[in-house]
């Protein structure tokens, strides 16, 4: 007879758990360790790259999320509050600064970025591209993790700030040429109740973010198995688990900072 309940099928994502939690604070603690392998110049090229990648080529796909964002939540605040309120600046802020200035960047950067890497070095490690590092003397961590980590970290906290200021003041451009609001009033209204707090906070998102992100990409790239399938699965895998520590992780930051 049967068994209904298959011991390996419900403890299988356990052990799957355990064995990400553990390679991903030992990732962490080897970066903290090992950043300054960024004064290696083969090491600070690779880290370069990953800044044009991630952060740079990344500028116009956040651009435009940025600018549709800002006028759309523009839009609606002044329809609803008025296009004089002095809640307009203050809920521009709470959304676009708390909310989904980190969120929606870190969105971008795991569908653009995440796959991506772990893609990569699932590749690398299949193809035996990291054996050959090894037998060439290259610390295969020092050259392709710790720039890595560090390059997306960066990036992401980098672009964090752009979004938010991209969509602020397309927001508020949006309003005055549709509404006939002065755009100069509503940029003094939002400086004047800006709060270094809420930035500051805002960045340690995108810097906790970005320091997931690349760390569980890495994670997934590296554990994957030598086969033909291993390159798109590692990608999936950690595209899905960076979209839920994301969504956790901001929650978590807001509720200890905001409420």
């Amino acid at each position: 007879m049967a068994t209904i309940i298959n011991p390996e099928r419900f403890g299988r994502p356990f052990l799957n758990a355990a064995a990400y939690w553990k390679g991903f604070y030992r990732l962490l603690g080897y970066i903290l360790k090992n950043i300054g392998a960024l004064n290696v110049p083969p090491v600070r090229q690779v880290f370069y790259r990953q800044v044009y990648f991630t952060g740079i080529e990344a500028l116009w796909v956040v651009s435009l999320i940025a600018a549709f964002s800002g006028m759309v939540i523009a839009g609606q605040i002044t329809s609803l509050a008025g296009p004089n309120s002095p809640f307009t600046a203050k809920i521009m802020l709470w959304m676009l600064v708390r909310e989904l200035g980190p969120l929606l960047t870190a969105i971008v950067i795991i569908a653009r970025s995440s796959s991506a890497m772990a893609s990569e070095l699932a590749s690398m490690k299949i193809r035996g591209e990291a054996d050959s590092l090894r037998m060439m003397g290259v610390d295969v961590m020092d050259y392709l993790v710790v720039p890595r980590i560090a390059g997306m970290t960066l990036s992401v906290v980098a672009t964090t700030f752009y979004f938010q200021m991209t969509a602020i003041v397309m927001g508020f451009a949006f309003v005055a040429a549709a509404q006939d609001v002065p755009f100069l009033t509503s940029m003094e209204g939002v400086l004047s109740i800006l709060d270094l707090t809420e930035v500051l906070v805002s960045l340690l998102k995108a810097f906790v973010f970005g320091l997931v992100i690349s760390i569980t990409s890495c994670y997934y790239g590296l554990s994957a198995p030598r086969s033909v399938t291993a390159v798109p699965r590692a990608a999936t895998r950690a595209v899905m688990q960076n979209l839920v520590s994301v969504f956790f992780l901001d929650g978590i930051i807001t509720y200890a900072f905001f409420l």
